[in-house]
């Protein structure tokens, strides 16, 4: 078990190991979309890349990058992930939108 801290929206829910981050944001009313990203996101499938979110703490604390993130996110810091591909396995802060 474990926290993830949504960091602009100023909250904080409880994840099971494996827990998905897309799905718990989605649960608990956080919105990681951006209006583009509304309109065009794929369902969490990995193809669109329009849920990324930024580790600010505990990247240990969560699946590798994917091979779909990966070539994504060539030019990007480790720490942007996909929220659909990435399960948290422990506390974890992220930043949505970034």
């Amino acid at each position: 078990m474990g926290n993830i801290k949504f960091v602009k929206e100023n909250k904080e829910v409880v994840a099971a190991d494996g827990a998905n981050l897309r799905l718990k944001a989605m649960q608990n009313g956080i919105d990681i979309y951006t209006l583009i990203g509304k309109m065009t996101n794929c369902g969490g499938n990995g193809q669109c890349g329009t849920c990324v979110v930024e580790i600010v703490e505990g990247l240990e604390n969560l699946s590798p990058r994917t091979d779909v993130e990966s070539r994504k996110f060539k030019k990007k810091p480790e720490n942007y992930r996909l929220a659909c591909q990435t399960l948290v396995n422990g506390s974890v802060s992220v930043v949505t939108k970034p």
